[in-house]
């Protein structure tokens, strides 16, 4: 029912946008106040996966007019969204509305509404406000999200950034040391979704973050701002609490026996099992193996397409693709398939030698791509695995039969 009523939110944003804009943009000089007031207004994280490291938007608003210039629409009933979304070409739109229209979703959603109110002049707050005109026409208004570099908390500072000409300080404290950490502080409770994550994206995650680039989560951008200057003096005037709500109104923690470490660990007591079903010849042992490396294929098609086709800069490189990719699918038919002894022993050797290099490409800093904890225990199934393959054609015993000889 949230995620119903959220996407009917959605929708009434989307056709009411225009209209809003024109009532907020079309407001004459002489008819509007004489004080324009900007400020960044931050949403605490949600519940649901886009909401995680919460939401940023622009408002102004003066006597007569109230608005805000939200980077974070996207229209999910355009053709081909999943699909287009995957390959990275994710195109999100700026609109300009009511703020009354902005707060109901995170008022149902239980999130804290907080809004730093800037210290621009009159003259930087317009030149701001005729840039979000401008911005947010019909021709101009869609622009390719980066989940990283360019989001509804990016795209508001660089604005702003824009607008101002005195000099803007941000504090030289870098809150995490690279995107995948921060990821994780955010992405704590759902540790399925930072396992996709991790399996997914590759070392563009984990270069050492410098200067702003940490800012992507609106709650990192707004501590910065608390202590950031302009042209000397705060660039925050006030602090002001819209809504109280949760500052963290996330799901609770995941039970540990829910965990993809849990699931890591009962691969890995399957895969033992699977190596005594093999030694006293029971004929289930080749279930497992074909399961284990049909997941494993299937796995390995999202990773190659992400890596090849992907738009998204941190999906290449990746060094799982030596481990997940579609030739596992071969040894979950292979296995049953007695024609298939070469091309099933030439995927088992390259298991076994990922599933030992893996580890050792992930401490050499030129890779430096961090990988989840759950993928050491599956790394070591895919070793089990491999090698009782490899008892089962014939290859190891025909290395001891030739050392005998």
């Amino acid at each position: 029912m949230r995620r119903l009523i959220w996407i009917l939110a959605m929708i009434f944003y989307l056709s009411c946008g225009v209209i809003a804009q024109e009532r907020t943009d079309s407001v004459s000089s002489a008819e509007r106040g004489r004080d324009l007031v900007v400020s960044i207004v931050t949403c605490a994280p949600g519940p649901d996966v886009y909401e995680l490291c919460g939401h940023a938007a622009l408002r102004i608003r003066d006597e007569k007019m109230d608005s805000i210039w939200n980077y974070g629409i996207f229209d999910f009933t355009s053709p081909n969204f999943i699909y287009r979304f995957c390959k990275g070409e994710t195109d999100y739109m700026v609109y300009g509305y009511r703020f009354s229209q902005f707060m109901p979703v995170y008022v149902m959603r239980g999130s804290r509404v907080t809004e730093q109110v800037l210290n621009l002049s009159q003259e930087e707050a317009e030149g701001l406000r005729r840039m979000l005109q401008t911005e947010s026409l019909p021709e101009n208004r869609i622009y390719r999200y980066n989940y990283v570099r360019d989001n509804c908390a990016t795209r508001p500072w660089k604005r702003v950034t824009q607008a101002v000409e005195r000099e803007i300080c941000l504090p030289d404290t870098v809150y995490f040391p690279t995107f995948r950490a921060e990821m994780r502080h955010f992405h704590r409770n759902y540790p399925w979704y930072q396992f996709g994550i991790d399996l997914v994206l590759g070392s563009g995650l984990d270069f050492p973050l410098e200067e702003d680039q940490d800012i992507f989560a609106p709650p990192v951008l707004a501590a910065k701002l608390a202590e950031a200057t302009v042209g000397g003096a705060p660039l925050v005037k006030e602090t002001n609490v819209i809504f109280p709500g949760f500052a963290d109104a996330t799901l609770p923690p995941t039970p540990w026996y829910l965990t993809p470490m849990a699931a890591g660990v009962l691969m890995l007591m399957l895969s033992i099992g699977t190596v005594f079903a093999y030694v006293i010849k029971n004929k289930l042992w080749k279930w497992w193996i074909s399961i284990y490396y049909f997941v494993a294929g299937i796995a390995g098609c999202i990773v190659t397409f992400l890596v090849f086709f992907s738009e998204h800069e941190a999906t290449s490189p990746n060094v799982l693709i030596f481990w997940l990719n579609p030739f596992q699918l071969v040894i979950a038919a292979g296995i049953w398939m007695r024609s298939w002894r070469v091309p099933l022993n030439i995927m088992a050797v390259c298991n076994i030698v990922s599933a030992v290099a893996l580890p050792a490409l992930w401490i050499t800093p030129a890779v430096s791509q961090v990988a989840n904890p759950a993928v050491w225990p599956m790394l070591e199934s895919t070793l089990l695995l491999a090698s009782t393959i490899l008892c089962y054609t014939g290859v190891i015993k025909l290395k001891k039969e030739k050392r005998n000889e």
